[in-house]
């Protein structure tokens, strides 16, 4: 790094650290490391990693999760180096302002801010279709209502109060994963679930590259939609106890779990269940039963599997919409004070709390799932567009790491 970018940063590092001194650093490193982790393990992984094996063959699933989680780490491990030496809410979007142009730091801030207050709407629907699998009377409407009334509640309380949830709904979520692995190991050579099916999937038909080189560029954009969520931890170091040692610690620790977890659990499901199952093209959220996850457990002769990995799912969503509220109301409240948003959207409660951007988000995810209900062609449209966010996330977080350097 150049003595005068230097320099200039460590004013603006101590400049940044004054002005975010309004917000509690009540967040420790086990908060980070689920935060991210919340963020980034859910459906992607429990229920469209079928479709994903499905589409490009198991070596092709592993190639794309494989090649998309190294990219990851270098990302992460760029992001949290930025992190750790500026410790702020705006997190990437600030260092593209700082180091390349203010335009696209507020390009950047705006658009991450759309795209998880149009996430928050998301999840809290597919929560409630999951939550209709117990109760299929009840209007979705209300579930999705209650569900995000429920956030609300945990993110206008303390930073601390949300780490805790977000700590204990990922918990659910790693030993869920746990649990399937040790299951899936011991279908996998026998012990449970009758006959060993070994690694024979991996040579059955066109395995293990399905359809070629269009499947598995596909599979890797869908493995790259799954990781999304690992730049909240730039997010989290405005508000960490202690950023200089938490933010790298919990970088190491999020990029290896998540990775393994992905790889070990497709390997597991590539091997129990042929690519060519079609329960796997059909995975999706609104039918439980045909979760890759419930595939395996009733192979090893579960009976239960389906309400089991409902529970399930219902915490993962639960979480991701709750780190997504986060995410957007501390991008709202950063870009307010660096003047790229409205200054009333920079005030915080006595706790530490940005609560009118809170309040902001709320009401553009409430609208969005109204828009859902009255207007589904403009819903697909901006959730389609909000999809993209994550990748340019990405591409700012290496250039403004180019520059940082």
């Amino acid at each position: 790094m150049s003595s005068s970018l230097s320099s200039t940063a460590v004013q603006n590092t101590q400049q940044n650290t004054q002005q975010n001194n309004d917000v509690h650093r009540g967040l420790k490193t086990r908060h980070i490391s689920m935060i991210a982790l919340g963020g980034s393990i859910g459906t992607g992984l429990f229920v469209a990693s079928g479709a994903t094996i499905h589409m490009a063959g198991p070596g092709g699933a592993l190639l794309a999760y494989g090649a998309i989680g190294i990219m990851v780490y270098f990302l992460m491990t760029s992001l949290g180096e930025m992190a750790t030496f500026m410790p702020i809410s705006g997190s990437f979007a600030s260092y593209s302002g700082r180091f390349i142009d203010p335009a696209l730091g507020f390009a950047m801030g705006w658009n991450y801010w759309f795209n998880w207050a149009i996430t928050v709407a998301v999840d809290v629907s597919t929560a409630a279709i999951v939550l209709q699998y117990w109760f299929p009377t009840v209007p979705i409407w209300i579930f999705s209502l209650s569900v995000l009334m429920l956030i609300l509640v945990i993110n206008v309380l303390t930073v601390k109060c949300f780490g805790e949830t977000e700590y204990w709904l990922s918990i659910i979520k790693v030993l869920a994963v746990i649990v399937f692995l040790v299951i899936g190991s011991l279908t996998i050579v026998g012990i449970v679930g009758g006959k060993a099916p070994f690694l024979q999937n991996f040579t059955h038909k066109d395995a293990p590259f399905a359809g070629g080189v269009p499947a598995v560029l596909c599979a890797f954009a869908i493995a790259g939609f799954s990781f999304q969520g690992t730049e909240l931890i730039g997010i989290t170091a405005g508000e960490s106890a202690t950023p200089e040692k938490s933010i790298p610690k919990a970088v190491k620790q999020v990029f290896w779990r998540i990775l393994l977890f992905y790889i070990l659990a497709i390997f597991v499901i590539a091997c129990i269940i042929p690519y060519t199952d079609k329960n796997l093209l059909g995975s999706d959220v609104t039918d439980i039963a045909i979760s890759p996850f419930t595939l395996v457990f009733q192979r090893a002769g579960l009976a239960a599997a389906a309400a089991v990995m409902n529970a399930v799912i219902l915490t993962s969503v639960i979480s991701a919409a709750n780190s997504g509220m986060y995410a957007s109301t501390r991008m709202l409240y950063s870009l307010a004070k660096e003047d790229n948003a409205p200054k009333v959207f920079g005030k915080v409660s006595l706790r530490g709390i940005p609560v009118p951007a809170l309040i902001a988000t709320f009401v553009v995810a409430l609208f969005t799932f109204f828009m859902s209900i009255f207007g589904d062609q403009i819903y697909m449209f901006l959730v389609a567009a909000s999809g993209l966010t994550g990748f340019i996330a990405w591409a700012g977080i290496a250039a403004a790491h180019y520059r940082f350097r």
